[in-house]
């Protein structure tokens, strides 16, 4: 599937930019036709804007796209849009990056609403493609970097933790957490014999308790 949209500028590249930008993607993936050059005018008479045609091929990235940019007009957020990554997540999906004025209101307390907006982009996403396609696409929302720098935290706080359970040899329950987070902190320690890791709780309590077993223990 093919999605086009028109963009003008002062320049051809201008105009292809702004044409990428109201499809969300980077410049360098469209093509382009130019429909009308760029006019010079004398003395602020006559000048008239480049006028292009950029057009891409759609695919499951695109659609997920689509719905994120969507969203973000329907809350009247304007100046952000959602563009795919040229990074890939830890399972080897896609990643989109949403950037822009007013596109950190979108991340909210812990990630919560990023996590909210990344499960309704893929519900949209495999329900796109209809229930006699067998596939099932996954993509990573990611918030102005938000999740990398996110993880690095999750990442210490883990170590941090697990050095003192081993130091007081006592479990530590740590705060509440989101599945995503708390896989972080499961995978942070899981190569630390001398500590196990278990979630508890439910629903929104959920959370992750970092238990002693000792040096002779193995980590199940």
């Amino acid at each position: 599937m093919i999605k086009e949209e028109i963009g003008t500028g002062r320049t051809v590249e201008a105009a292809v930019a702004d044409g990428a930008a109201k499809l969300g993607v980077n410049a360098k993936r469209v093509q382009y036709e130019i429909i009308e050059a760029p006019k010079k005018g004398f003395l602020g008479f006559g000048e008239a804007p480049a006028k292009v045609r950029v057009y891409v091929e759609t695919g499951a990235e695109q659609t997920a796209i689509d719905y994120i940019n969507g969203v973000l007009r329907a809350m009247g957020i304007n100046d952000a849009c959602a563009t795919l990554s040229g990074e890939l997540n830890s399972e080897g999906g896609k990643i989109i990056k949403v950037e822009g004025a007013g596109a950190g209101n979108l991340i909210g307390r812990h990630g919560e609403t990023l996590d909210a907006l990344q499960y309704l982009c893929n519900l949209a996403l495999n329900g796109s493609r209809g229930d006699e396609s067998g596939e099932s696409t996954k993509v990573t929302v990611d918030i102005e970097g938000y999740r990398a720098r996110r993880e690095e935290t999750l990442r210490n706080l883990a170590k941090r933790t697990a050095e003192k359970v081993k130091k007081y040899r006592k479990n530590i329950s740590l705060d509440p957490m989101t599945p995503y987070e708390r896989r972080i902190i499961h995978s942070a320690l899981q190569g630390d014999s001398m500590v196990k890791t278990a979630s508890v709780g439910s629903d929104d309590n959920r959370r992750v308790v970092v238990h002693y077993v000792g040096k002779n223990s193995q980590q199940s």
